[in-house]
């Protein structure tokens, strides 16, 4: 009943061809005539074209060199000018209307931004000045080489954490000032570095090892214990622990109750509930979003007043006290690049690094896409990173694109980078003419500002659906919130990494297998446990793998698949049905192959060969092909064994078992 096949292998193809069949019935099962197709080979390609195709799809998956083509020499040299300084794209088309509103914008994030630079500033334990000077510079040089146009950058409150933790822990910022700030800048030196690094050499991937799961889990955990490290200043406590884990410093808010002002708390509770109100406002109603924005700045002024027309009544709230000033003041001179504490500020400036770039490679792809725009991530890996080296011999410590000052930026109608430079100028004005206004600001209301800043980072929604759709992930999350809360941040972060990474290995070195079926009436094969009306084919076992097949799962494949064998086989005995004769493996998902997967086919092959069971190869890629071809693998499926699909296969084969 069989027709006569010709199957030909050669350089360029591997040939399965017949003539029309007729219908092949097998029990309630009616396949129609089906013409077998060829499963060719991918086109010849030396070995430096496929070396070079793979670097490519590595290091420039986005092809950015793909304007440059087809361009005269002077066009090449002008969009070569554009990409490295992207300021060049919207300066020459600059106009009013775009001026006035980055004039808005920028204005509007100053507002912002001032406030919170001193309080970041304080969070990483620095003197409240720094975060002043890191919000003048950064912008500046950002303006010039970021991408984005509503990225605002600053210091943010997850990297001052670390720094502060990490660099606390080693040398302490009261007895010993001035080895602390220069690590801070060594840190932030270092950080630059490593980020301007992964942007040049296009490793940008190396980022997403921290899942966003992860970092849900991360960002919640440093902002609860951030707002606990702030009852310090709310509740105006003097001795307290210097440690970040939610026990010590609960333990330390209670132990010093003697130490608590009613004064502090009274103040910094009031405007702790004002800014999460304005907070409020704006995220229920977007088009006030600069309730929120211009609520630190008042807070700031009104704070400050109070304690100014009060100072002899409250003389027991801490202030700021007295900030230099004039412009960001040279560093490049307090650079650590010697000396016991070296590694400690390589390793600061590498996780502080990777933290701030995720964050701002994040935030600016968020309004990117809002805006449907795209930046280049590793343009802003180079951006940030160049930012902080400049910072770094600036007086600067580490920043990126921060959440809050992106959001304001792009509620308040920003256009362009241009924004950046109103930010950077807004602070010049305050660093040359207004620090003696902050004098007596007090620290309570820093404190109440960060709180309500990093409140917004406790992500339930976010937590909540992971629940609803990775399990796994929500496992994540839980082990890098708890890590933090009570281990230590650094821990937390560690931990972050260490399940991605447990995940990654999870699914590469356990892929999924899945049992098919055919739907009735049909050429089409899919999971018996999706489909309910897919029926088994009598005979086979048709099994599709779902991953590439290499050393780190050949085995585990090579031992499920005669495991579904095993399984099937005593399925059969017990409903009596036809005995098994064959076993599909569809491989259309197996994307890639490696000597060990090819070794693996070998072996099952033989085991199956030796309880008189037949194995079938379906539609195996280009790539999967040419290895097997190479391997001489494919000479044990040139007679009936390589097919284009599964229908074919069971209408070629279902005559002879």
């Amino acid at each position: 009943m069989g027709p006569n096949f010709k199957r030909s292998l050669d350089s360029n193809s591997t040939d399965i061809s017949g003539d029309h069949q007729t219908p092949v019935t097998i029990s309630t099962h009616t396949f129609p005539p089906l013409e077998t197709h060829k499963v060719r080979l991918p086109p010849k390609r030396t070995t430096f074209q496929k070396l070079g195709h793979r670097l490519c799809e590595i290091f420039f998956p986005d092809d950015p060199f793909y304007r440059f083509k087809n361009q005269s020499f002077l066009r090449k040299w002008v969009l070569g000018l554009q990409y490295i300084f992207p300021i060049c794209q919207w300066v020459l088309s600059y106009s009013f209307e775009l001026f006035r509103s980055d004039l808005i914008s920028g204005l509007t994030i100053a507002s912002l931004a001032i406030p919170q630079g001193i309080s970041y500033a304080k969070l990483a334990n620095l003197p409240p000045i720094i975060g002043l000077y890191s919000s003048f510079v950064p912008p500046l040089i950002y303006s010039v080489l970021g991408s984005s146009r509503h990225l605002g950058v600053g210091p943010v409150s997850i990297a001052s954490l670390v720094m502060g933790t990490m660099l606390s822990e080693m040398i302490s910022p009261i007895n010993e000032p001035d080895l602390y700030l220069k690590l801070a800048f060594t840190a932030t030196f270092f950080a630059g570095l490593f980020q301007a690094s992964l942007g040049l050499f296009r490793l940008g991937f190396i980022i997403d090892f921290l899942s966003k799961a992860t970092l849900i889990g991360f960002m919640a955990g440093a902002a609860i214990i951030v707002s606990l490290q702030q009852l310090k200043g709310l509740l105006g406590i003097v001795h307290f622990t210097s440690k970040m884990q939610i026990v010590p410093v609960m333990s330390s808010v209670f132990n010093q109750r003697k130490e608590w002002a009613w004064q502090t708390i009274l103040m910094g509770f009031s405007f702790l509930v004002f800014l999460l109100t304005a907070r409020q406002i704006s995220l229920k109603k977007p088009k006030l979003f600069w309730v929120s924005a211009a609520a630190p700045l008042t807070s700031v002024i009104l704070s400050t007043l109070l304690v100014f027309l009060f100072r002899s009544q409250v003389q027991d709230i801490s202030k700021i006290g007295r900030l230099p000033k004039g412009l960001n003041p040279l560093s490049i001179n307090m650079l650590y690049f010697h000396g016991p504490h070296l590694a400690l500020g390589i390793k600061t400036g590498i996780v502080t690094g990777i933290l701030s770039l995720t964050e701002g490679i994040a935030v600016g792809r968020t309004f990117a896409s809002l805006q449907n725009y795209q930046i280049d991530g590793n343009k802003e890996m180079t951006a940030i990173g160049l930012m902080n080296i400049a910072g770094s011999c600036s007086s600067c410590y580490i920043t990126t694109g921060s959440f809050s000052r992106s959001a304001v930026n792009y509620n308040a109608g920003a256009k362009t980078a241009f924004s950046n430079i109103v930010l950077a100028a807004a602070v010049l004005v305050t660093l040359l003419f207004l620090m003696p206004l902050f004098y007596y600001t007090p620290n309570v209301v820093l404190a109440a500002i960060i709180i309500s800043a990093v409140i917004g980072l406790v992500d339930y929604n976010a937590a909540f659906k992971l629940w609803k759709i990775d399990k796994l992930d929500f496992l994540a999350c839980l082990c890098s919130f708890f890590g933090v809360l009570f281990i230590s941040v650094q821990m937390g972060l560690a931990i972050a990494v260490g399940v991605s990474v447990f995940k990654i290995l999870l699914h590469v070195t356990r892929p999924n297998t899945v049992l098919l079926g055919n739907i009735p009436g049909t050429q089409l094969y899919q999971s018996l446990n999706r489909y309910e009306n897919a029926l088994r084919v009598p005979s086979f076992l048709i099994l599709g793998i779902e991953s590439p097949l290499y050393f780190a799962n050949s085995m585990y494949l090579q031992e499920r698949i005669l495991r579904w064998v095993r399984e099937e086989e005593e399925r059969i005995e017990a409903n009596k049905e036809s005995m098994l004769k064959c076993i599909i493996l569809d491989m259309t998902a197996v994307t890639a192959i490696d000597t060990s997967g090819i070794d693996a086919i070998y072996e099952l092959n033989n085991t199956l060969k030796q309880s008189s069971l037949k194995l079938v190869l379906v539609n195996p890629v280009g790539d999967v092909m040419e290895k097997l071809h190479s391997s001489k693998a494919l000479d044990l499926f040139r007679l009936k064994g390589l097919y284009l699909t599964v229908a074919e296969a069971i209408a070629d084969i279902s005559p002879i078992v």
